[in-house]
């Protein structure tokens, strides 16, 4: 019997390794052996190995302490590597799997990062910029503390701007076709939602231009009296007439 059960595990065995590519038989590697490689990838720059390996680890050891650590240094080493989208793939595995762990703070830093390195130019949409300035919002909320807290302040405020730059550059392309509704729509979205931007004195005196234009002297009023007071030596301030 014992040499019956012998003979079926291996012809299951051999079943399995059949099925794999090349009919190659994978063999699990000591965790210390994975990290040395993953390492050595990292420390001579070739980035991407260096991921996959530490994919590896977690993948060949997901119960194993280090295994939240391996998905840091694998979400780490794509982001070097420019690879944004496999570095955002590990850390929403990270999150999933290992919420509580102390690198939490790092990994959504990190998934900020990742859409925030892929901000464009103001004339397109801002798509990744909204990823970026929720990311780096919920990091603050979540971990105030973190070291990582300050960094994420400063990009809020970079993303705001981009935001609101974003929406002027649409209202000044309503103002030049004339379509002033949408025009005040998108400037007094910038007066009242990012109040803290460069692009607020610009948004009421285009204000001002707007009312003027469809013949509503008295709001118009109303914004320069608010340019005045808010932005009184301003560049846009100095402007009107």
């Amino acid at each position: 019997m014992k040499k019956l059960l012998t003979f079926i595990c291996c012809a299951i065995a051999l079943c399995s390794c059949a099925g794999t590519p090349d009919n190659e038989i994978v063999v699990q590697q000591p965790l210390a052996k994975i990290y040395e490689t993953a390492y050595n990838e990292l420390n001579d720059e070739n980035y991407e190995m260096a991921a996959q390996e530490f994919q590896k680890a977690e993948a060949q050891y997901p119960s194993h302490e280090f295994a939240p650590d391996a998905l840091v240094m694998s979400a780490y080493s794509y982001y070097l590597d420019n690879d944004f989208a496999s570095a955002i793939l590990a850390i929403d595995r990270y999150m999933r799997f290992h919420p509580g762990h102390q690198d939490a703070a790092y990994m959504m830093y990190l998934r900020g990062m990742c859409y925030y390195r892929q901000v464009s130019d103001v004339r397109r949409e801002p798509g990744m910029s909204a990823y970026a300035l929720a990311e780096f919002q919920n990091l603050i909320k979540r971990f105030p503390r973190s070291p990582y807290a300050k960094n994420a302040e400063n990009k809020i405020i970079i993303l705001k701007n981009y935001i609101a730059g974003k929406v002027m550059y649409s209202a000044r392309n309503d103002m030049a076709r004339e379509n002033w509704p949408s025009a005040i729509s998108r400037l007094q979205s910038i007066v009242s939602g990012a109040q803290e931007t460069v692009m607020t004195p610009e948004a009421l005196f285009r204000l001002t231009e707007c009312y003027t234009a469809i013949g509503l002297p008295d709001q118009a009023q109303g914004y320069t009296d608010m340019l005045k007071l808010n932005f009184p030596d301003n560049e846009w301030t100095k402007k009107l007439k």
